[in-house]
């Protein structure tokens, strides 16, 4: 099935709009402040570790607190509910949309993600990598774990209590990894892309392909 996406319609697609669009949504009810207006240039979080926050965007005043919310990535507003200014709304609407120029490393992993077996989080927790998992990436890499199914992968932490996860899926070698260990990852998201051993010359394919045609 992975051999039948066709690579260059898609890099043809990304050189057209080499964009992603992230919808901004509200998070809970209240009036609703604006602090960029719509083309503003906006900036993620910045920092070693990311503890300076990205442009504030707005606030939500609820019961006379103030909630601020903050860009997590860089790019340009390109659509904004200017009308709902000064107005109350309702939590989950939609109330403008950052256009992101995607990097060369982005671009590679949406192409890669529709290549390789994601292993998603079967539920809203903390997640680590099983210990002798962990041990073999600190010493060799990501890339040098074999998978088959049934193997113990992860350790979920919830409520206190951590939980062996087993992978479920083709055989392979972890290619990518999509959290950070002890972060709280939601319910259907995927941890690891998994890259059986058949398709591993087609993601080296992709990725020769990108760095060497994208500027």
């Amino acid at each position: 099935m992975q051999n039948e996406i066709d690579y260059d319609a898609i890099l043809s697609q990304y050189r057209q709009d080499p964009f992603a669009y992230v919808d901004i949504h509200t998070k809970h009810t209240g009036v609703i402040h604006f602090h960029v207006p719509e083309n503003g240039k906006v900036e993620g979080p910045t920092g070693e570790y990311h503890q300076i926050r990205g442009t504030l965007l707005f606030e939500l005043t609820r019961e006379r607190n103030k909630k601020p919310i903050c860009s997590a990535t860089n790019g340009e507003v390109s659509f904004l509910r200017g009308e709902l200014e000064g107005k109350f709304v309702e939590a989950g609407e939609k109330i403008m949309t950052i256009r992101h120029p995607l990097k060369k490393r982005e671009i590679i992993e949406r192409i890669l993600r529709r290549v390789l077996i994601p292993f998603h989080s079967p539920e809203k927790a903390k997640y680590y990598f099983a210990l002798d998992v962990q041990n073999r990436i600190d010493k060799f890499g990501q890339r040098s774990v074999k998978v088959k199914n049934g193997d113990e992968l992860f350790t979920m932490s919830l409520m206190k209590r951590d939980t062996p996860v087993y992978y479920q899926g083709e055989a392979g070698i972890i290619h990518s990894v999509y959290f950070s260990p002890g972060q709280n990852v939601d319910q259907g998201e995927p941890l690891v892309g998994i890259c059986p051993p058949d398709s591993l010359p087609l993601v080296e394919k992709i990725i020769t392909r990108v760095k060497a045609e994208w500027e």
